[in-house]
């Protein structure tokens, strides 16, 4: 069994991934978001989880730059995938839709979807409350309820179908 890496060992190695591989990371981020400052905070959780897994990087075969090139590649995908991200828009001008709608058609629409809500089992309802109420993801939605990811996109589908079968009824009626 080898010994563990010294301290010494440690810092070394992170002085080491900040002075040789921190701008090449910097400018491998920033060529994918197109946001120096993003890919600096990239870069930076980057060096952190470098930090927490050191002795792992100190005995490992392969290369601790194509490690941290990786993470850094995963910390961008996760960047972009975030909602957020989605939404946001730098110099754009913010249009709050709600202050557009009228407070009583929003009222209207409220007591037209209660009642079809209330004809969901409570398994469908949750995905719907999770997905459109909480603004979480499919994945996020699948592990908060223990379920797969396609049962997720099942009951989505099923209830949202559900709903507008109902609202169709109440408008005809």
């Amino acid at each position: 069994m080898a010994t563990p890496p010294t301290e010494e060992a440690r810092s070394e190695l992170l002085r080491l991934i900040v002075r040789e591989h921190r701008d090449g990371l910097v400018s491998y981020a920033e060529k994918m978001l197109g946001d120096h400052g993003l890919a600096e905070d990239v870069v930076q959780e980057a060096v952190i989880r470098a930090w927490r897994n050191v002795d792992r990087l100190l005995r490992m075969d392969g290369s601790v730059k194509g490690w941290l090139f990786t993470v850094t590649r995963h910390l961008v995908v996760d960047w972009v995938r975030k909602p957020h991200t989605r939404r946001e828009v730098v110099g754009g001008a913010y249009s709050d839709p709600a202050a557009k709608a009228d407070p009583v058609e929003a009222v209207h629409h409220v007591m037209e979807a209660k009642p079809a809500l209330r004809r969901l089992s409570p398994e469908h309802r949750a995905v719907l409350v999770h997905l459109y109420l909480y603004d979480r993801t499919i994945k996020e939605t699948a592990a908060i309820l223990g379920i797969p990811t396609g049962t997720v996109k099942s009951r989505q589908h099923n209830a949202l179908r559900k709903i507008r079968t109902v609202l169709q009824a109440q408008a005809v009626a």
